[in-house]
């Protein structure tokens, strides 16, 4: 996609964040649109609101669910940014989550951590670990412009990663956690709207391991020379471990894991 395209695109982005509202996708109105494009219109949106104050504090990762790739029509992982304001730390595992400038928002459960370093380039697990400071149970909104969720992955990377909020539970460190890279896969989640389960996943769900999701973030970054590289104290949400659910104002929501000592989540929803 050339430079006046790209261009275009950022500026709708821009537009679309400050008065939301759904449109066609992207992808059908903007010509060679790839993935790459995607990123290269998303970084023109981070600079935007980094002119604007917004403060980076992480990443978001997107699609690392295989269950649900064909539900969505998108079968790779792409990223996004978080922002100082679209983090929420729950107190007492517990938030209070606004939807106002959000279309179409949806629940997705995760597992996010805050890194020490920055990690290697590599699928060893346990230097992966070596990297990060602490997990915690995540609860990630997403959001999306196009009408019934129908994207494309370049819709995706255009639109950062279809971030809306991310609400950060009670943190573990992980020195406290022996064999944390074995007992990742085996985690369980349940999700469950006014105390009735709607859905369960699992760590395998997410390319094998949450870990995993990590190590592909590292490999797409060395790709993009141009994004910011990580960092040490960014929080990393790995990606829903069920599918993603419609929210509204008025629901509560709720979130229970086992396999690992981690406080499940209530939500609130305004």
């Amino acid at each position: 996609m050339n430079e006046q395209a790209t261009e275009a695109l950022a500026r709708e982005l821009v537009a679309l964040h400050d008065e939301p509202h759904e449109v066609a996708p992207f992808s059908e109105r903007y010509a060679d649109l790839d993935p790459e494009a995607g990123y290269r219109a998303a970084a023109r949106l981070h600079a935007a609101r980094l002119a604007r104050g917004w403060q980076p504090v992480g990443r978001k990762i997107g699609f690392t669910n295989r269950t649900i790739w064909k539900r969505y029509g998108v079968y790779e992982p792409m990223w996004g940014t978080v922002y100082d304001r679209t983090l929420i730390r729950a107190q007492g595992n517990r938030a209070n989550v606004p939807l106002a400038g959000l279309v179409q928002p949806r629940i997705e459960p995760e597992l996010c951590c805050r890194l020490k370093a920055p990690p290697p380039r590599t699928d060893d697990p346990e230097r992966l670990l070596a990297a990060i400071e602490w997990i915690a149970h995540s609860v990630e909104i997403v959001q999306c412009h196009h009408p019934a969720w129908k994207v494309r992955i370049a819709d995706c990377t255009a639109d950062n990663g279809l971030h809306g909020r991310l609400i950060v539970g009670t943190s573990v460190p992980v020195a406290e956690l022996g064999d944390l890279a074995a007992r990742l896969p085996a985690l369980e989640v349940t999700l469950s709207r006014a105390g009735q389960a709607v859905d369960h996943g699992i760590g395998a769900n997410v390319l094998d391991s949450p870990l995993n999701a990590l190590a592909f973030l590292v490999e797409v970054l060395a790709k993009q020379p141009d994004a910011p590289p990580l960092a040490a104290g960014e929080i990393i949400t790995t990606g829903t471990l069920t599918d993603a659910h419609p929210v509204a104002p008025g629901e509560t929501w709720s979130t229970s894991l086992s396999g690992l000592p981690l406080a499940g989540l209530t939500i609130d929803f305004s």
